[in-house]
């Protein structure tokens, strides 16, 4: 589980890299000022389709994930796949790549080629054209003015020591973790897709771009992301319904957003705006969206090759 399960949902508006004014966590933002997570102040954590997403991830969990999997951490989890009982990931954490290509795994051929592929992220009923889909972190460094000078300069000199683009290509080679266009565009890359899986095709495709980092919404990530594994965790273990989980979670981060308004911040300081029946947002246009007739919609059958052109366009 990740917050952008809800945005391949569909949870949030559309707008590339995050959703506005309502993004992948359901927060919305009017200016740069967030102002409510739960319908009820414009957001969408406990919209119809947020609890369609969490509900989806629960059914399938239970139902198809193989045993103890609800209780694993997300390190326990990462490498399980590369054991051979796995058919198919729903979603797909680059950052274990590598280590599913390593040559003594039940999933990779005797010549080193993966029995795995890549294939374009799938999404949910709510989700439209022009709204993210799928989530990958963009690294940056961060150097503290309270750092004392000498060590800040040393810092600085490791940054470049560890973007340059030697040390880059190689980083990307090993860890499949790749920063730069001439990186993903290199013959060194080119010599090693067939064992990727399709790992280089989606990077050098325009389809990487539906896949971003958490936003400019959430203005405290550690207190705003601890509520999510508090409340989704009880839904999952099936202590309360998915409905009183997600509105316990919007409680919460509205919660939060209130304190960091009486606080206040350096800039754009969250504004809460004040509690609505829901339907006077569910009634407008974008997010939070109103429920769907059918959640449901028979499923469709699509060849793979047909699948990999949508990364060709």
């Amino acid at each position: 589980m990740t917050d952008a399960w809800l945005a391949m949902a569909g949870a949030g508006d559309h707008g590339i890299p995050n959703g506005r004014p309502v993004d992948e966590w359901g927060i919305r933002m009017e200016g740069c000022r967030p102002v409510g997570a739960s319908v009820s102040r414009g957001g969408a954590a406990d919209s119809p389709a947020a609890i369609y997403a969490v509900r989806k991830y629960i059914d399938w969990l239970h139902k198809f994930a193989p045993p103890g999997s609800e209780h694993m951490t997300f390190s326990q989890a990462g490498p399980v796949p590369g054991q051979g009982h796995i058919a198919q990931q729903i979603f797909w954490y680059t950052a274990f790549t590598a280590s599913l290509t390593q040559p003594d795994l039940p999933v990779v051929n005797r010549d080193g080629t993966p029995k795995w592929r890549m294939a374009p992220s799938p999404h949910g009923a709510y989700w439209e054209e022009g709204q993210k889909l799928g989530y990958q972190d963009a690294g940056a460094w961060t150097f503290f003015k309270s750092t004392r000078l000498e060590r800040r300069k040393a810092a600085w000199l490791y940054a470049q020591f560890t973007v340059s683009k030697t040390v880059s290509l190689k980083k990307t080679l090993v860890g499949l973790t790749p920063i730069r266009n001439s990186d993903l565009n290199s013959t060194a890359m080119s010599e090693v897709s067939e064992r990727l899986g399709g790992f280089l095709e989606f990077y050098r495709s325009p389809a990487r771009t539906l896949w971003t980092p958490t936003g400019m919404n959430v203005p405290d990530y550690p207190k705003l992301a601890r509520l999510w594994w508090q409340n989704i965790g009880l839904a999952v273990d099936r202590s309360v319904s998915v409905e009183r989980a997600m509105n316990g979670l919007a409680r919460e981060m509205d919660r939060v957003l209130a304190r960091l308004e009486r606080i206040g911040m350096g800039k754009c300081s969250p504004q809460l705006n004040e509690p609505q029946n829901d339907n006077v947002w569910l009634k407008r246009e974008g997010s939070p969206k109103p429920s769907l007739a059918n959640e449901d919609p028979p499923g469709k059958t699509i060849s793979y090759e047909k699948l990999l052109q949508t990364w060709r366009q």
